[in-house]
């Protein structure tokens, strides 16, 4: 079992697209995604998806022939403005 995010922590979640496919795999993720994440789309020619989930669920399922390459993903914790770095 993995550990359990820290409060106010997020999951950012990366994945690029094959060619030509943004569209589609913008799609795709819209209807997998948790409905309380934000979900981001870059310019081309970079053909990628972010999604910045905070229940660290990620995106289940993509079809294969959608994405260039695995998703990557990434958990990041809040830093409030007032906080020193460490």
């Amino acid at each position: 079992m993995s550990p359990r995010p820290a409060p106010g922590s997020v999951l950012m979640w990366e994945v690029r697209a094959a060619e030509g496919r943004l569209d589609e795999l913008v799609e795709a993720v819209r209807q997998r995604a948790d409905p309380a994440a934000q979900l981001f789309r870059s310019a081309e020619p970079d053909e990628r998806v972010v999604v910045i989930d905070p229940t660290h669920r990620g995106v289940p399922d993509l079809p294969p022939e959608l994405v260039a390459r695995p998703p990557h993903e990434w958990v990041f914790d809040t830093v409030g403005r007032d906080e020193s770095p460490v």
